[in-house]
C-alpha cells in the first residue's frame, strides 16, 4: 500500500464522516459521545474529591512538583469540562483542555507507571475529544443554539426535525 493510496483512502473516509456529520444521525453520535465522555469526566472528576485521599497517594507516586494542588486541578477541570460537554458549551475548548489532561494521563500514569485505566480509558477518551474538537459539538448543543441566535439562522437541530411527518 502506498502513501498515496493512504491519503486516498483517508479523504475518502473524511469525505463519509462529513457528509455523516451533516446528517441528523451524525449530529446523535456527536451529541452521544459528548455525552459519555461527559459522564465519565464527571465521574472521575467528583471522585478526586470525593475520595481524596485515595486519589493524593495515587498522585504523590507521580512525579509532579505538588501532588495535592495537581488533585484539585485535574478534579475541577474534570468537572468543569464535563458539565461544559455535557451541555455543548465552548466544546472545542473543553474538549481541548481535555484532550491535554488525557495525554497528561497516559503519559504521567500510563506510561511512566503502567496503570491499565490510563492505557485502555484516557486514549479512547482523548480519541473522543479529538473528533469533538474537529467536529465540534454537534446541532443538539448550546454551542449550535448560540451560533443560530446570533445569525438568525434555525438551528441545525431545528432543521433535522420535520412537522407532522
Amino acid at each position: 500500500m502506498t502513501d498515496a493510496s493512504i491519503l486516498r483512502r483517508l479523504c475518502a473516509f473524511q469525505g463519509e464522516l462529513a457528509a455523516t456529520l451533516a446528517t441528523r444521525t451524525g449530529s446523535r453520535w456527536l451529541t452521544g459521545t459528548r455525552w459519555v465522555a461527559a459522564g465519565i469526566f464527571l465521574g472521575f472528576g467528583v471522585t478526586k474529591f470525593a475520595n481524596h485521599a485515595a486519589e493524593l497517594a495515587s498522585f504523590r507516586h507521580y512525579p509532579l512538583p505538588a501532588p495535592g494542588l495537581f488533585v484539585y486541578l485535574v478534579g475541577a477541570l474534570e468537572i468543569g469540562g464535563g458539565l461544559l460537554l455535557a451541555a455543548g458549551l465552548l466544546t472545542r475548548l473543553a474538549a481541548l483542555a481535555l484532550a491535554a489532561d488525557m495525554i497528561g494521563a497516559v503519559v504521567v500514569s500510563g506510561l511512566a507507571r503502567g496503570e491499565v485505566i490510563s492505557l485502555t480509558l484516557a486514549p479512547l477518551l482523548l480519541v473522543a475529544m479529538i473528533i469533538l474538537i474537529r467536529f465540534g459539538a454537534g446541532a443538539w448543543s448550546l454551542d449550535s443554539w448560540l451560533a443560530a441566535r446570533l445569525t438568525g439562522a434555525p438551528t441545525a437541530a431545528c432543521r433535522d426535525t420535520t412537522i407532522g411527518g
